[in-house]
């Protein structure tokens, strides 16, 4: 276990300190306790299941937050090779927050962008907590293009609570650049795949998630805003975030269903922290997977997948309204008929 442990987890940190403490007591008295470890061993997998199998939305996304979860430049350095990374905007300057570069996956040259956080708080500072300006979008669209032009796949790693709301953003253009990515993000004639890793909140995480598959951890969560954000609008309230996640409907299982993500990529029990590399392996499979299927469309057919996936999104049954409301209209007209 990490040593930043959730409320939810606190039983299973007890055994672990139960079991820690009988390895200790043996070793230094020579008695054998490795039957009564044993059984607390089983008894912390059993519970650890029973836990990781009935999370609360409200947990996931206290997963999706977990400081020790992998960002961006993990997952780069685990399933890509020939990594090099690219800076600056071409028009003011370089954004930490967001990774661009060019790398190979099982030796495939791609473009690979994401955002980024820190582990310390000056590194989080110096990332500004993966919430980037403008010009980490432009810098983002510069790469994007680059991997047009030169025929190259985009592989993208959202992992951000939101796009930075400062002042300083908004000055420079964070609404234009945002906008600007979408629209040219869905024209793209490469393959796109995006990879909700962690956080993924608002136009913050859309600005580089406008993709031919969007796939998901499955422990993170993609939303239009926080739930803490949404219980302060809604229920006037921030403390009502819990709630809010519950209504928002923004985990893995959620958005499979409602078919605004592709797939979900299984995490190991207890989240992607507790072993990085095998989330990682699982996050190449699944990535290959659906970028060999897309190598094999062309570049008009690869635009139009990407325009027929966010088309279909939030489809209503237009009849089914028509013939309530005629029904409605009638139960109106002979409720008025009795009262004349």
């Amino acid at each position: 276990m990490s040593e930043f442990a959730l409320d939810f987890e606190q039983p299973v940190i007890e055994l672990e300190k139960k079991i820690l403490s009988l390895k200790v007591s043996a070793e230094h008295s020579k008695i054998d306790f490795s039957s009564e470890i044993a059984d607390l061993e089983e008894k912390k997998e059993k519970l650890k299941k029973q836990i990781y199998g009935s999370l609360t939305s409200w947990q996931r996304i206290a997963i999706a937050r977990h400081p020790d979860r992998p960002y961006t430049l993990d997952y780069i350095k685990y399933i890509c090779e020939n990594f090099v990374e690219l800076h600056g905007d071409r028009a003011f300057g370089d954004d930490p927050a967001l990774i661009c570069g060019l790398a190979t996956i099982d030796t495939k040259p791609v473009v690979v962008i994401g955002h980024q956080k820190g582990r310390t708080i000056q590194e989080n500072l110096d990332r500004n907590f993966a919430m980037a300006h403008p010009e980490g979008y432009r810098k983002a669209l510069r790469l994007m293009k680059f991997a047009e032009k030169f025929n190259k796949p985009i592989i993208t790693f959202i992992g951000t609570a939101g796009a930075y709301p400062g002042i300083a953003a908004e000055e420079r253009g964070q609404a234009e650049a945002i906008a600007r990515n979408l629209r040219e993000m869905s024209n793209l004639k490469v393959p796109v795949i995006s990879v909700v890793i962690g956080e993924g909140g608002s136009g913050g995480a859309l600005g580089i998630g406008v993709a031919n598959r969007v796939l998901m951890l499955e422990n993170a969560y993609y939303s239009v805003i926080s739930p803490e954000g949404c219980a302060a609008i809604l229920f006037r309230d921030a403390t009502k975030a819990q709630e809010a996640a519950e209504a928002l409907k923004i985990t893995a299982k959620d958005l499979l269903k409602f078919k605004v993500i592709d797939e979900i990529i299984p995490e190991p029990i207890g989240g992607a922290h507790i072993d990085p590399v095998e989330t990682a392996m699982n996050v190449k499979r699944v990535v290959s997977k659906h970028l060999a299927d897309l190598l094999q469309m062309s570049k008009k057919e690869l635009a139009q997948d990407r325009y027929n996936k966010f088309r279909a999104m939030g489809v209503y049954n237009e009849g089914s309204i028509k013939a309530e409301t005629k029904e409605n209209k009638k139960k109106s007209q002979v409720k008025n008929k009795k009262k004349h």
